[in-house]
């Protein structure tokens, strides 16, 4: 019977791994450090992780390991090309966390195009209460029709994102950081354009060569001042102590973050040190964590065990 070792379960939370366990002869742990991570495998020949690294020193413990199954898409915490050379399959999980992640995209223009935080903090602190008229005259919010949405990186996380501004009446241009402009449906321009046209910018990306640093202060200096960054790609497209100088000096109007240079983002970071705070919402990396996200990637870490091919 196969066997099959979950290293770093805890990232899936309360989601069901029945259909995972019905492979074979099924162990989970909730986290493996790089050490327990080595004797947990020694004897798998499945190992699904998330953010264990496997390197030389995971596969040497491993001799018996054919497939490794990574709980999501991005497989940078891999060698693959080790395991290609050592005989392992590779085999991530792309798309499943779609919609979750376009939701949680469009949560973060929302609430900064429509000073969500602001308005709520107004209402329940009593300010509204005590205002001598029906509504917040001082803190207008700007409607979404007719402006401009600029996409870097118009895969299908992006697409997605643009088809909702589309549906908003905004016009949707897009950057793409590898080159190609596959996407006919909307405009691909260069990324000086995008910066100086775009009243949203959101990130899409995968951090590579091309995209590390894409964003640094001289960028913020190209967008309008009425323009908001959100990013729900990878932490480092936008540069973090630029990006807060940038606010802090007024260059944007805001941003909406989920994903960060290091996770969990520190105290100490200058994102969370603003002169004016409630010019950046947070959220702590989980565009790709809803219920049905998280489902969907459990089912398609099945199939990749269940359509591999191993024996043993």
């Amino acid at each position: 019977m196969i066997k099959i070792v979950f290293l770093d379960a805890i990232s899936m939370g309360d989601v069901s791994l029945e259909e995972i366990a019905a492979q074979g002869e099924f162990v989970c742990y909730q986290s493996s450090t790089a050490e327990q991570a080595r004797e947990r495998v020694r004897d798998a020949h499945v190992a699904c992780l998330n953010k264990v690294i496997v390197d030389k020193a995971f596969l040497d413990a491993a001799p018996n390991l054919k497939l490794i199954c990574e709980a999501g898409t991005g497989i940078n915490n891999i060698d693959v090309k080790l395991c290609e050379e050592r005989g392992v399959l590779v085999r991530n999980v792309a798309a499943y966390s779609t919609d979750s992640v376009a939701q949680t995209a469009w949560m973060h223009i929302l609430n900064l195009a429509g000073r969500a935080f602001h308005y709520q903090e107004f209402v329940t602190s009593g300010a509204y209460s005590r205002n001598p008229v029906h509504v917040d005259f001082a803190h207008p919010f700007t409607e979404l029709a007719g402006k401009t949405l600029g996409i870097i990186g118009m895969g299908a996380i992006g697409q997605k994102v643009a088809a909702i501004g589309r549906a908003f009446g905004m016009e949707v241009i897009y950057y793409s950081t590898s080159g190609t402009s596959h996407c006919k449906d909307y405009p691909s321009v260069s990324l000086d354009e995008m910066l100086s046209r775009a009243d949203v910018i959101s990130i899409h990306a995968p951090y590579n060569e091309r995209t590390a640093g894409l964003l640094g202060y001289e960028e913020f200096r190209k967008m309008k001042r009425t323009a908001f960054l959100v990013n729900t790609g990878r932490g480092g497209i936008a540069v973090e102590e630029d990006l807060a100088r940038a606010l802090d000096d007024g260059l944007i109007a805001g941003a909406g973050l989920d994903v960060y240079v290091k996770e969990p983002l520190p105290l100490s970071s200058p994102l969370m040190n603003l002169k004016q705070p409630e010019k950046l919402h947070f959220t702590p990396h989980i565009a790709w964590y809803s219920l049905e996200a998280r489902a969907r990637l459990a089912h398609e870490m099945a199939e990749n065990i269940r359509t591999s091919g191993i024996s043993v």
